[in-house]
């Protein structure tokens, strides 16, 4: 049977760039600029963007392109015979990993989009209420659930009605909804009293940050925020380049879909810290930024619920986006494994999310005493752990060796592949490039990232 393709080129950017678009574009990456040195610290970050993401970009994409297959079957379609078959199993594990956390964290999303949107968090709440509301929350496992299972069936839901009729007919306008939103919420910043105070910190270049923290771990951060932003080594991407056709070439489009990434990322920052720095909160990082510290700033702001629940309204959008493209991922993956029809591995996939959600759902109440890395880590934590310092750069390598070793798919072929189509090409002189550095990156964010968990 022929492989169902998207119905436009622009359906196709929506909604690869919906999957590297998520929560860490939100929560993370406007932190760590403003902790790291403002615009030097972005401009590290693009260079890095440029040097590791998009060329891994490129290598999911093509060898998506060119099997017609997800991670289920690539490999041995490309390659019948070789052995770099047997990682795609660790490889898929990675995205049930990845779903078993994230459709938890998009179910808070969706509590909160409710919560705000309706006024139920009050006016003048100060974070320490804020963190006891978001406390009150993770304590009641059957609210999580319920909101889990919200968001997880309607995704499964819109994969369950196929790639055009559904994957791409919802995603599409829910994306440009998505960038409309943040537009909005980035313009409304520029009358905030601590517009100027709120960009100073976020943007302007400040070398005492690179000072404080070490060059080396300024490096590193970029690099992982680079590498982790595109959501890349498990064959999420690589699922949209087997739908996507060949009228233009994979570097172009890879570089379309980062550049619409980085601009959600970018703007992420605009609309947080002239917020926060105009009702003088002190930002932090992770949960705790979305979930205290904004709920604090908006219960203050004057049609804080408005605003509040239109920022939530995106980051909801900004979730499901992801949920859809690697639920999709999963799918396409049973569907070229097993043989199953689109319908029953909706099914089965449903259930396995769900199951596997639970012990970080409890790790928050009923298992809040186990804590798989010591101190206060959580089970969610060890989920984080073993995909973003483990599968996810061992998967890149894994991709990288097969595009540029004999007994993979080599380079040539993947160049071959790459360059059908007008735009952007990757030239031959590229190899040794491909050959040597961007292994040895990536070879580097792997040691990092121990060292940064262990040894800090």
């Amino acid at each position: 049977m022929e492989r169902e393709q998207f119905s436009s080129r622009l359906g196709f950017l929506l909604i690869t760039a919906g999957c590297a678009i998520g929560l860490g574009n939100v929560w993370r990456f406007p932190y760590i600029t403003g902790q790291y040195g403002g615009a030097i610290f972005v401009i590290i970050y693009i260079a890095f963007l440029a040097l590791v993401g998009i060329p891994m970009l490129s290598i999911e994409l093509a060898v998506g392109r060119a099997s017609r297959k997800s991670l289920g079957a690539s490999f041995e379609t490309l390659t019948p015979g070789s052995g770099f078959a047997r990682n795609k199993y660790w490889m898929i594990a990675g995205n049930y990993i990845l779903m078993a956390f994230y459709s938890l964290v998009t179910g808070w999303m969706l509590y909160y989009t409710v919560k705000t949107a309706s006024g139920s968090f009050g006016t003048h709440i100060d974070q320490q209420q804020a963190g006891a509301y978001f406390g009150s929350m993770l304590s009641e496992p059957s609210v999580q659930f319920i909101c889990t299972l919200l968001v997880t069936a309607f995704s499964f839901g819109v994969c369950a009605l196929g790639l055009r009729r559904g994957v791409e007919r919802i995603t599409k306008p829910m994306m440009l909804m998505l960038f409309i939103l943040l537009v909005f919420l980035a313009a409304r910043s520029f009358t905030l009293s601590g517009f100027k105070d709120g960009m100073s910190y976020y943007l302007k270049p400040d070398f005492s940050h690179i000072k404080a923290s070490g060059l080396m771990e300024t490096l590193s951060a970029a690099m992982g925020q680079a590498f982790f932003t595109l959501g890349l080594g498990v064959g999420s991407i690589q699922i949209f380049g087997s739908y996507m056709s060949r009228r233009c070439t994979v570097l172009y489009e890879s570089v379309l879909i980062t550049v619409l990434d980085t601009i959600v990322a970018l703007l992420a920052g605009v609309v947080i810290f002239p917020a926060c720095f105009s009702y003088g909160i002190e930002p932090g990082a992770g949960p705790g930024l979305i979930f205290v510290t904004l709920v604090s700033v908006f219960s203050d702001m004057q049609g804080g619920v408005f605003w509040g629940g239109l920022f939530f309204l995106f980051m909801l959008f900004a979730a499901v986006s992801t949920l859809i493209a690697v639920f999709e991922n999963l799918i396409g993956i049973c569907m070229d494994l097993f043989g199953m029809s689109r319908l029953k591995a909706v099914g089965v996939n449903f259930v396995a999310v769900i199951v596997l959600g639970l012990p970080c759902m409890f790790g928050y109440n009923l298992l809040s005493w186990v804590h798989p890395m010591g101190g206060e880590s959580t089970i969610l934590d060890t989920y984080d752990f073993v995909l973003s310092e483990n599968i996810l750069p061992l998967g890149a390598m894994c991709y990288v060796l097969y595009v540029i070793l004999k007994r993979g798919w080599g380079f040539d072929r993947y160049i071959g592949e790459a360059n059908q189509g007008r735009g952007i090409t990757i030239s031959p002189k590229a190899r040794p490039y491909y050959r040597t550095v961007l292994p040895l990156l990536i070879a580097a964010l792997f040691v990092q990232g121990y060292v940064g968990i262990f040894f800090k």
